[in-house]
């Protein structure tokens, strides 16, 4: 099990790959490009290629994810500047050697839903058309505060099956997002499982963000804990962990680093709740 957090790339990206290695990782995340902006970005390849190399000799497992305001379902006027921004990202994290690129379901103002939905298979189709690389996109399931869309597996299941290029398509699923939309309640593990399989989601999973959650299942609130200080709680997460589904795949915190600035500890944590399953079982 490949398991790591989310790192800067201000020294840049092969610089990223180093501190996650050398703080214990097996696998890490990262921006691209600005978190904030949509603005196409001109990145140093051989600082990208260094850290796909880097990552290759040391089995280190990476994903990008996508800029706060990239929005699939926007209407067809925005489209385009959506599309620049995909490509641009999916060209980076490509060259960074990392599996795909982290995009969450999006979010649609109308009254309409399904007229989201439209947009979100445009906006897809349109991108992936023109993607001939390796890196996939990466749906992220929602915590549905302030908009019910892309909460459940249902949703990302079908709009994978629905796009044109179904196989550039992957899934990322939030722990912290699952509890807080109701889609896992933390004791019902063995349901989400089943519909997962019934779906075809875990098939497609290629990351998963490991989160605890500040506020309780239901609450529509997307606010992370840190393992084991949130309402999740250490034991619900530790099925997660366990889980036949998720074997293999790259598992990466989004929590507040410890005082030193890095998820050492916490990285170590994990492995410690995985090796007392394991014993156990």
């Amino acid at each position: 099990m490949y398991i790591g957090a989310h790192v800067s790339t201000k020294g840049g990206y092969a610089a990223a790959a180093k501190f996650a290695f050398r703080n214990g990782a097996s696998a890490f995340q990262y921006f691209p490009k600005n978190p904030r902006s949509l603005n196409i970005k001109s990145f140093n390849v051989s600082d990208a290629v260094a850290c796909a190399q880097f990552c290759a000799e040391n089995s280190l497992v990476s994903i990008g994810h996508a800029p706060y305001p990239l929005n699939l379902a926007v209407v067809q006027d925005q489209q385009a500047v959506m599309v620049d921004a995909l490509l641009n990202g999916l060209e980076i994290t490509d060259t960074c050697g990392s599996i795909g690129l982290v995009v969450h379901f999006g979010r649609f103002s109308g009254k309409d839903t399904l007229e989201g939905y439209k947009h979100i298979l445009q906006v897809l189709n349109e991108t992936l058309q023109q993607w001939q690389g390796r890196a996939l996109i990466l749906l992220e399931n929602q915590a549905g505060s302030g908009n019910p869309m892309g909460t459940t597996f249902e949703e990302l299941t079908q709009i994978r099956s629905l796009s044109n290029y179904p196989d550039k398509i992957g899934f990322c699923l939030d722990t912290c997002h699952a509890f807080a939309s109701g889609l896992w309640n933390g004791a019902n593990w063995s349901e989400v499982e089943a519909n997962g399989e019934r779906l075809g989601f875990w098939t497609h999973l290629k990351a998963i963000h490991l989160n605890d959650s500040l506020y309780p299942t239901g609450s529509f609130r997307d606010r992370h804990a840190n393992i084991g200080q949130g309402f999740i709680g250490s034991e619900h997460l530790t099925a997660v962990l366990s889980s036949a589904f998720v074997r293999d795949t790259a598992i990466v915190l989004e929590t507040a680093p410890a005082a030193d600035g890095t998820h050492r500890d916490e990285i170590n944590y994990i492995r410690e709740l995985m090796s007392v399953t394991k014993a156990k079982s």
